[in-house]
């Protein structure tokens, strides 16, 4: 695996996403890793991207939303930032909730969570939120 990093800055509308998700496959199959590593990735960096797009940016396309994607050592970090208000990521109700399960939204999390190893939400002094997300790569 070689070290390598991508920086992607995507206006707030929601047809930059499947762009993102392209970008995210090449560059993990760019690590090295294998295609159904780099699925649960892929669908953890859309919901992502998506979750700071429309909730984080409120599809406002005056803001951004950067990612950055490095692969080093045996670690993937993916980088969502947005320019929104920031949330509470403990606030969000369980999908898995029976009350919850009928519910067409409310699963990007859990999908990251699902998939990642490590998911960390940080509140960007600047304003907005980072989600820093680390997968672990097998040797």
């Amino acid at each position: 695996m070689t070290d390598q990093t991508t920086r992607l800055v995507l206006p707030s509308h929601i047809e930059a996403v499947a762009d993102a998700a392209a970008a995210v496959t090449d560059f993990v199959k760019n690590c090295g890793l294998t295609e159904e590593a780099a699925f649960g990735i892929e669908m953890a960096v859309r919901e992502a991207i998506t979750n700071a797009m429309v909730h984080g940016n409120l599809e406002d396309e005056a803001k951004s939303v950067e990612v950055i994607f490095n692969c080093h050592g045996n670690k993937l970090e993916v980088e969502v930032k947005d320019q929104g208000a920031g949330f509470d990521a403990a606030s969000v109700p369980d999908p898995t909730d029976p009350s919850n399960l009928l519910k067409t939204s409310g699963r990007g999390i859990f999908l990251m969570r699902t998939f990642m190893d490590d998911i960390q939400w940080i509140a960007r002094p600047e304003g907005g939120t980072a989600v820093r997300m680390t997968k672990i790569l097998d040797s």
